[in-house]
């Protein structure tokens, strides 16, 4: 047989919550030439592939398949083939109710060399998190699993819903909302106590859970009631009991607020995940996107000049960021750097900074613009020369009242900001369908550019800034917000969104 050159990783993302994927997974993801994902993996695991990683969406649904499942297998074969370093990326754990085990034989047929990384199951770590522990000294010992998928009516089912009546201990069953009623009758049919404590849980470890409890024999009208659906892990039996002591996931603060993020994609991920670890559930809405500067060989010669001049001023993450990469793109020595003073007009720009061991001699008490120019005034800039790295299209105080103080200020556009204008992730679809209750601004231009998507604003919706000039921009869409950040960064930001549900 032909040695083939890729390589194909079949690796379990968990139940939803990024931060379940384990350590060997994450690698395969910093390594992979192609990821091919389905529905139930978080988007954060997009950032985490290489930039030039080609990213292929697999996902299934009980009656959506974007792609069969024998499609996926010659698809995982033949980039493999290719020479490529393949990861396929599942939901819980690829051998559980997962399909990882055809997915594996197809690839050993093939002769392409594969490695199987496990993941967590919902089955475990989606009942952990609605504070249902699968096992208990005071409960029992034996834990049963088996998948909801198979039609109880059939007469071919594999699955021996006598032998599931009888089991002692818990049975987790996944995949079953939709057949809930047959399986739950199926089950009492059989000998099943109609009384056994019962509990559902949605959208396990995600922000979006839910969780309803019941009996045997109650649960399908709880959950016909309450409109119930897939993706779902139902746990039946004592441990059920001991939700009311641990429920340690839905007391969170944010639980149950639906929070939309609007920055690039590239820096969604502080906001969101610090919104996460609160408790909300997270919508990721990117609408803009960092592009480089129309004037590249400006941008490049004013970057090699940095020696030349007195001060630098940095007023974003992303543009310190650009700037560095094309510094060191130049020079190999730190030192070419020269001798000027750094200001940066706020800590994330600062903590940008020191990722690339250089220090920041002025930071603002006011972490905005104007903030940075009454700084400045202490330190004397007439005659000095600074280098202001920005994006293209942001407001020039800086300029015009450095210029008045006497200095000689050169703008380096960094970057630009622009509109996106794709929806990989059908963020904007469900905010269109299913609203929200805050939407987050971090900036000017992120206002304008959500703006410009044309989507209604959701009814009872609040709109959450980061400061007063992202404020100004939403007042000038008729908007105001309802909470604003104290200090103009991220973290201010989570502060005042925390304030404002815990007052």
């Amino acid at each position: 047989m032909e040695r083939v050159k890729g390589k194909c990783y079949l690796v379990g993302a968990g139940p939803g919550d990024p931060g379940l994927l384990t350590i060997k997974g994450q690698k395969c993801l910093l390594s992979a030439d192609v990821l091919v994902y389905d529905a139930l993996s978080s988007i954060e695991f997009l950032r985490l592939v290489p930039k030039d990683c080609e990213k292929i969406y697999a996902g299934k649904r009980a009656s959506d398949h974007a792609i069969p499942q024998g499609g996926i297998n010659a698809l995982i074969v033949a980039k493999a083939k290719d020479g490529k370093t393949v990861v396929r990326l599942k939901g819980g754990d690829p051998m559980i109710f997962g399909r990882g085990g055809e997915e594996a034989a197809e690839l050993a047929e093939a002769g392409v060399p594969f490695e199987i990384v496990p993941g967590i199951s919902s089955a475990i770590g989606g009942a952990a998190y609605a504070g249902i522990p699968v096992t208990h000294r005071d409960h029992c010992s034996q834990l049963t699993l088996f998948t909801g998928h198979e039609d109880p009516s059939k007469e071919n089912t594999s699955l021996d819903y006598a032998k599931l009546a009888e089991a002692e201990g818990t049975r987790v069953f996944l995949m079953g909302v939709s057949r809930l009623r047959e399986i739950t009758s199926a089950l009492i049919e059989h000998g099943a106590d109609p009384d056994i404590p019962m509990a559902l849980t949605r959208w396990a470890t995600t922000g979006r859970q839910r969780t309803i409890e019941g009996t045997l024999g109650s649960m399908a009208d709880i959950a016909e009631k309450e409109r119930f659906k897939s993706p779902a892990v139902a746990v039946l039996g004592d441990v059920v009991r001991e939700r009311s002591k641990i429920n340690w996931f839905e007391t969170r603060p944010l639980f149950g607020q639906r929070i939309v993020v609007t920055r690039t994609r590239e820096q969604a991920g502080e906001l969101s995940s610090e919104l996460f670890e609160a408790g909300a559930d997270v919508v990721e809405l990117p609408t803009i996107r960092i592009e480089p500067p129309a004037q590249r060989e400006e941008f490049s010669r004013l970057v090699t000049d940095v020696h030349t001049y007195d001060w630098v001023i940095f007023t974003s993450p992303n543009g310190v960021e650009r700037f560095f990469d094309a510094f060191f793109a130049a020079y190999e020595d730190a030192r070419s750097f020269g001798k000027p003073k750094i200001a940066a007009i706020g800590p994330a720009t600062a903590k940008k900074i020191a990722e690339y061991r250089f220090a920041t001699d002025l930071l603002p008490e006011k972490f905005v613009a104007e903030g940075l120019v009454e700084a400045l005034k202490k330190e004397h800039v007439e005659s000095q020369t600074v280098l202001w790295v920005k994006a293209e299209d942001t407001r020039e105080i800086i300029y015009d009242e450095l210029m008045a103080q006497g200095a000689i200020v050169d703008r380096c556009i960094a970057y630009r900001n622009v509109p996106e204008s794709g929806d990989p992730t059908g963020a904007l679809e469900s905010l269109t369908k299913d609203g929200a209750d805050v939407i987050t601004f971090t900036s000017g231009s992120t206002v304008e550019s959500f703006f410009a998507l044309g989507v209604p604003w959701p009814e009872g919706c609040k709109a959450a800034s980061i400061g007063p000039v992202t404020s100004g921009k939403l007042r000038e869409h008729g908007i105001e917000p309802e909470i604003e950040a104290a200090e103009s960064n991220i973290q201010g930001l989570v502060t005042a969104i925390l304030e404002h549900y815990q007052s």
